[in-house]
C-alpha cells in the first residue's frame, strides 16, 4: 500500500458495507461509510435477518410451550403482549445497530446518513437531510442491497398490504392472513403469524414450496406446516387485490380459481437489487437483464476502480456471501491476490423444522449429469432427536461415488442451521465421507448424524441397518 491512504467510500452499510468499511480500516484505508440509515446495519439488522430471527425465537417458545403437553408438562396458555413483544425486538436491533456505531467510531470510518449517487467514476453527490455534499474516493464499493418485489400488475396500495418489512413490525396480529410466495420470507413470517394466532395461508405459484430447495428436505417442513396453516395453495397466482370494508379480497388462478377475502396480505415474492436511483448511469458499470450489477470474481465492476458486493452483485441474496465478498473487494483494493473462490455458500430457511443446505442438492447434480451416491440419515434414528421430541429430522449427503468426495449436505431439523457448517467447511477442505466418519462426534448430540450420514456410505453405520459386506 502507498504511504499515502486510498481513500474508500462505501455505499450502504448492511453486513456487506459495514464489513467493508471495517476490513479497510484495519487495512489502514480512509473510509467513508454511507447509507440512508440513522444508523449502520442494512435490512438485515433493521428490517430483516435480525429482527425476524427474533419473532422466530419468540414463536418457537410458544411452539415449545404446546409440545411440552406431549411430555407430560402443562403450561397455561401463552398469552401475547404484542407492544412487548415489539419493544424486545426492537431493543435487539438497537443494541446491534449501536454497536455497529461505536466500531464505524472505534475504526475511524466517516459515516455519513443520506443518499448517495454517482455523479462520475470517482465522485459521489450525498443528500443528506440538510445539505448536499460532494465526496471524492480512489475506490468506491456499491453494497446498497435489495427491496421487496411487488406482484406484476397490481398496485393496490393499503396498510392492509404488507411486505416483509411491515410484517415485522407486528402492526397486529390478524385473524387470517394470506402470503403470497412460498419462499423462505414468506414461510418464515407465515409461520411467527401462525403461532401467534393468525389463520395463515400461503398462495404459491410453483408446484412445491421452497421452489429449487430439495424436495427430501421440503416434504417434513411441508407436513408440519399443513397441520399449522390453514390452507396451501400450489400451482396458483394472485391475479387482483382489492380492499374491502373488512379486509383484502384476493383473486386466485390456476389448480384454484375463485375468490376470497384475508384481513392482511403479506407479499413475500422475493427481492429485487437496488440499483436503481444511484447514478450508475454516469459511470461505466453495467447491469444484468436483472438489475444486478455485473462483476468479475474479484468483484469489481466495469470501472476499473469500483466493486460491487452482497445482493446488488447477484444470487445468492445471502447477508454471509455479501460479508465475503466485502473482504475479497478490500483486500483486492489493497492490492493483494484476493478472489471469491469458495465451492460452496450455505443457505438456511428459519422455519420450523429448520433446513439448511451447502453445495450441490441431489437434483443439482442430476441435471448436471453427475454420478452421485446419495445418503439419508432419517433422525428417528438418533436418540438425541427422539429425547428434544423432533423425530422428522433428515441429514442427506451427496457424494461422488468413487472418491467418497462430498459434494453437498442437507439438513432438516431442528438447529439444522447451526450444524450446516460442518458440511461446509467439509466440502471447502475437500473431505472425503470417510474424513467425517472418521470424526468423534459426541454423544448424544444432533451432530452425530452428519458423522452417520458419512458412515452410511461406507457402510459401516451405527444406527441405520445397511447390508454386510459380501
Amino acid at each position: 500500500m502507498s504511504e499515502k491512504a486510498k481513500k474508500l467510500a462505501v455505499i450502504g452499510a448492511g453486513p456487506g458495507g459495514y464489513t467493508a468499511a471495517f476490513h479497510a480500516a484495519q487495512l489502514g484505508m480512509e473510509v467513508t461509510l454511507i447509507d440512508t440509515r440513522e444508523k449502520p446495519g442494512g435490512v438485515c439488522l433493521n428490517v430483516g435477518c435480525i429482527p425476524s430471527k427474533a419473532l422466530l425465537h419468540a414463536a418457537g417458545i410458544v411452539s415449545e410451550s404446546h409440545h411440552a403437553a406431549e411430555l407430560g408438562i402443562a403450561f397455561d396458555e401463552p398469552r401475547l403482549d404484542l407492544d412487548k413483544l415489539r419493544s424486545w425486538k426492537n431493543k435487539i436491533v438497537d443494541q446491534l445497530t449501536g454497536g455497529l456505531g461505536q466500531l464505524a467510531k472505534k475504526h475511524k470510518v466517516r459515516f455519513i446518513n443520506g443518499h448517495a449517487s454517482f455523479k462520475d467514476s470517482g465522485s459521489l453527490k450525498v443528500k443528506t437531510g440538510k445539505s448536499i455534499e460532494d465526496v471524492d474516493f480512489d475506490y468506491a464499493i456499491v453494497a446498497t442491497g435489495s427491496v421487496p418485489s411487488r406482484i406484476p400488475g397490481i398496485d393496490l396500495e393499503s396498510d392492509r398490504v404488507m411486505d416483509s418489512t411491515d410484517a415485522l413490525a407486528l402492526p397486529e396480529i390478524p385473524g387470517s392472513l394470506l402470503v403470497v410466495g412460498g419462499g423462505y420470507i414468506g414461510l418464515e413470517l407465515g409461520s411467527v403469524y401462525s403461532v401467534l394466532g393468525s389463520k395463515v395461508s400461503v398462495v404459491e405459484f410453483m408446484d412445491t414450496l421452497l421452489p429449487g430447495v430439495d424436495q427430501d428436505l421440503v416434504r417434513p417442513l411441508e407436513r408440519k406446516i399443513k397441520k399449522s396453516f390453514e390452507k396451501i395453495y400450489l400451482k396458483t397466482k394472485v391475479t387482483e387485490m382489492r380492499e374491502t370494508e373488512s379486509g383484502v379480497s384476493v383473486k386466485f388462478e390456476g389448480k384454484v380459481n375463485e375468490e376470497m377475502e384475508f384481513d392482511r396480505v403479506l407479499v413475500a415474492i422475493g427481492r429485487k437489487p437496488l440499483s436503481e436511483e444511484i447514478g450508475l448511469e454516469n459511470t461505466g458499470i453495467e447491469l444484468d437483464k436483472a438489475g444486478f450489477i455485473k462483476t468479475d470474481r474479484r468483484m469489481r465492476t466495469a470501472e476499473s476502480n469500483i466493486f460491487a458486493i452482497g445482493d446488488i452483485a447477484g444470487q445468492p441474496m445471502l447477508a454471509h456471501k455479501g460479508m465475503m465478498e466485502a473482504k475479497v473487494a478490500v483486500e483486492v483494493i489493497d492490492g493483494q491476490d484476493s478472489v471469491f473462490d469458495n465451492r460452496v455458500i450455505p443457505a438456511v430457511v428459519f422455519t420450523d423444522p429448520e433446513i439448511a443446505w451447502a453445495g450441490l442438492t441431489e437434483p443439482e447434480a442430476k441435471e448436471q449429469g453427475k454420478e452421485i451416491k446419495v445418503t439419508r440419515f432419517p433422525w428417528a434414528a438418533s436418540g438425541r432427536a427422539l429425547t428434544m421430541g423432533r423425530k422428522e429430522g433428515l441429514t442427506k449427503m451427496v457424494l461422488d461415488p468413487a472418491t467418497g468426495g462430498i459434494l453437498g449436505v442437507g439438513i432438516v431439523g431442528a438447529h439444522a442451521g447451526e450444524m450446516i457448517a460442518e458440511g461446509a467447511l467439509a466440502i471447502e477442505m475437500g473431505a472425503v465421507a470417510e474424513d467425517l466418519a472418521l470424526t468423534i462426534h459426541t454423544h448424544p448430540t444432533l451432530s452425530e448424524t452428519v458423522g452417520e450420514a458419512a458412515e452410511m456410505f461406507t457402510g459401516f453405520s451405527t444406527h441405520v441397518f445397511t447390508k454386510p459386506r459380501s
